[in-house]
């Protein structure tokens, strides 16, 4: 490790990226083939892959069609099923990494503990677990599900079994014959309950509020399409443009006409019923809210689990904990030998916004004690070359993430394009009123959404009851409204002229208090996205 440290030492970049799931390694491929080449990957782990090396718990799949839920840029022909599992998708991004040769440029084991703006030499001085460096610019791609929360419940430290958070499941724990716990019913529970119930002595599924979950349409992909896709790779072209498609076509109905999912709730309902014949048991499970506004979820296996005689379900969350004895809201208590959380990750407050200092010396999480905003989900004004991957108001309800990366990076890449005409020592940091403008536009088309007219509380909300996660319209919107960088909406900082060489700093220091030169380009409103948001997040 020392040795390490000692060679990244002094290290400057033009580009650092930060983190290596999706976000970051397509920003490492989108670099390269812009002829970037002076770039770095920071991850705090020891592989690639992001949420899907980090949540390998069983029966981890995603929701999301796999012949959509890969890059564009580096199609899968052999996926094994419609959605494929986690191992299967960590795997493919293992062959991204090795496919475009990323793995030069990625420091392992580097995770990012403060980047500072430093305001007379416009760069990023960043401090990581394996030494410092420097950066012109910096692409965070931490992702929304990177950082589990589990809430601070009393006496949890008096448990004596074991605990864990779904995304970092122990699996040197054998829960075979134990009585476990599953707290919270969201996408990672639907999935471990019938993959963990034919083990278990006991489960009991502690579940706050009822999901709606929808059937899975799945299947195994044939050889024969396999070789298909291989041999023509029109045929996966258009597979992947009919997925799209269809999931453009569903948007209006998450943001414009919630009345419209009444049919999709009959169906979900019947979903249910075939599955669950115990009316009390029907009851507890049925939600009280318009599908689509708590995230919809697939499983065919989700409902039979739960009428197996060995499951509970506790219509309450968890109240406290009194040594092995787990005492609901209502009342309820249940002996346990073990705990797992499936309680999600903190997507509204970010933990590596703390640790980002603008040019003002605030934090990033100091700037959004309001509520998260950036302009066009990517940059933050007083965070100059800041951008980033999966930003404010970027995530989707109805279809792949990748496709709003896709379009993040392709303004990132203009991003960069810009400062190269511009010339010299130069950033671009957002102007405030463009950045407020495009808030509030988002902010109004959300209000007829069904995510805040749907009548439930869901972890798109932040701790204000503000929306500030979802994009409230179809992806091809998005693109659109990230294909250029419009410099009317930034201001072009310029480093003052130096009349001797730049020092290399050792270490990532506190920002100088030179003021940087600015460009006096007056700001006009932003160009208003022109539709709506759609939806998915890994499991």
């Amino acid at each position: 490790m020392a040795e390490r440290i000692r060679e990244h030492r002094h290290q400057h970049v033009r580009v650092a990226v930060i983190g290596s799931g999706f976000g970051g390694l397509g920003a490492a491929v989108r670099l390269r083939r812009a002829g970037v080449t002076d770039f770095t990957v920071l991850e705090r782990s020891d592989s690639v892959g992001g949420t899907w090396r980090d949540n390998s718990y069983p029966g981890c799949a995603c929701d999301v069609p796999s012949h959509l839920y890969s890059f564009s840029f580096a199609p899968n022909p052999d996926w094994p099923r419609n959605f494929s599992g986690q191992p299967h998708i960590r795997a493919y991004l293992e062959r991204v990494t090795d496919t475009f040769g990323l793995r030069p440029h990625i420091r392992f084991d580097s995770e990012v503990l403060s980047a500072r703006w430093n305001t007379e030499r416009l760069h990023w001085e960043i401090d990581t677990a394996s030494g410092p460096l420097t950066a012109d610019v910096v692409i965070s791609a931490t992702g929304p599900l990177s950082d589990p929360r589990i809430p601070d419940v009393p006496g949890l430290d008096t448990f004596p079994g074991k605990v864990f958070h779904s995304a970092r499941w122990d699996h040197d724990y054998d829960i075979r014959g134990k009585r476990v716990a599953m707290i919270g019913t969201g996408a990672s529970a639907i999935q471990i309950v019938p993959a963990i119930q034919p083990d278990v002595e006991r489960l009991t599924l502690f579940q706050r509020t009822p999901p709606w979950v929808m059937q899975r349409m799945d299947r195994r992909i044939s050889g024969f399409e396999r070789r298909l896709h291989s041999m023509l790779p029109v045929t996966a072209t258009l597979r992947r443009g009919l997925l799209w498609g269809v999931r453009e076509l569903q948007v209006q109905a998450f943001t414009k006409r919630p009345q419209q999912l009444g049919l999709v709730e009959k169906l979900a309902k019947a979903h249910m019923h075939k599955a669950i014949k115990d009316k009390d048991l029907r009851a507890k499970l049925t939600p009280d809210y318009r599908i689509g506004c708590k995230r919809i979820l697939l499983s065919n296996t989700y409902y039979p689990a739960l009428a197996r005689p060995n499951v509970d379900l506790v219509a309450s969350g968890l109240k406290e904990v009194r040594g092995s004895t787990l005492v609901a809201a209502d009342g309820t208590e249940t002996e346990a030998d073990a705990i797992v959380f499936g309680t999600g990750f903190h997507v509204t407050d970010m933990p590596i916004a703390e640790r980002v200092t603008g040019a003002a010396g605030h934090t990033l999480a100091e700037e959004w004690k309001d509520g998260m905003a950036a302009l066009r989900g990517s940059s933050v004004p007083g965070f100059p070359n800041f951008l980033m991957i999966i930003g404010p108001n970027t995530g989707l309800g109805n279809s792949s993430m990748i496709l709003m990366i896709e379009s993040q990076l392709n303004y990132a890449m203009d991003h960069l394009r810009q400062l190269d005409v511009l010339g010299g020592t130069t950033a671009l940091d957002a102007r405030p009123e463009a950045t407020g403008a495009w808030t509030e536009t988002v902010r109004q088309r959300m209000k007829r959404t069904v995510w805040n007219t749907g009548g439930c509380t869901s972890w798109y909300l932040d701790a204000n009851g503000n929306n500030t996660t979802v994009w409230p319209g179809t992806t091809g919107e998005f693109r659109k409204a990230t294909r250029h960088v419009d410099l009317a909406e930034y201001e072009v900082l310029r480093a003052p002229a130096r009349t001797g060489p730049e020092p290399r700093p050792a270490a990532a220091t506190a920002p100088a208090t030179a003021p940087a030169t600015a460009a006096t380009t007056p700001s006009p409103a932003p160009t208003a996205p022109t539709t709506q948001p759609t939806g998915e997040t890994a499991a």
